[in-house]
């Protein structure tokens, strides 16, 4: 758990090149509905509007180091928020990346990849369900020595999601009672 921990302040400290700790903020509304002291963490300020680009920012920067603009090559396959995340930490560091999304991807989350990650990725839409859209993405990687980025169930991806919760700690100067937070993949409830 210790080298967990060490590992998370590390990742903390790296993303401030990216943004400033969201903030975490008391939601007088809901607290005076439920009748109890409830705040949010402001995941929705970082650049790509979530928490996803922490865990793909924290495993691209282990991968390509201190030496962006190398010839690094990224893959992953997402419907959206891991995909913004992946684009976004391919254009800051310099990387190449090819993103897989199914055809059936909102517009919307198509133009803001492709606007975060500029020319930096390449977009490819397959599959109408996401597990074809994974299944050729890792394929992909493959074929191409690239490196393959899960949206959630990599040991850096976790790490990099774990930094909300170490934002969290030091926001409130203590432990809550209690965390209700999204679970698609499990990744930030696994940080």
């Amino acid at each position: 758990m210790e080298n967990f921990v060490a590992s998370v302040s590390r990742a903390e400290a790296a993303l401030r090149d990216l943004f400033e700790p969201t903030p975490l903020q008391r939601n007088d509304h809901l607290s005076a509905k439920y009748g109890a002291d409830i705040w949010l963490k402001r995941e929705d300020l970082t650049p790509v509007r979530s928490y996803k680009l922490r865990g793909a920012f924290n495993a691209m920067r282990k991968l390509v180091g201190d030496a962006p603009g190398s010839n690094a090559h990224f893959v992953c396959a997402s419907a959206g928020n891991h995909a913004q995340g992946v684009a976004y930490a391919c254009r800051h560091f310099g990387a190449r990346g090819t993103i897989f999304m199914p055809v059936t991807t909102p517009q919307q989350k198509i133009d803001k990849t492709r606007t975060f990650g500029g020319e930096a990725i390449e977009i490819v839409l397959t599959g109408d369900y996401f597990d074809q859209t994974l299944a050729a993405a890792q394929a992909f990687s493959a074929d191409q020595g690239a490196q393959f980025l899960s949206p959630f169930d990599a040991p850096d991806i976790i790490e990099g999601q774990a930094t909300v919760g170490q934002e969290m700690l030091a926001q409130m100067g203590r432990a809550p009672d209690l965390v209700v937070l999204p679970v698609g993949g499990g990744g930030v409830a696994a940080g």
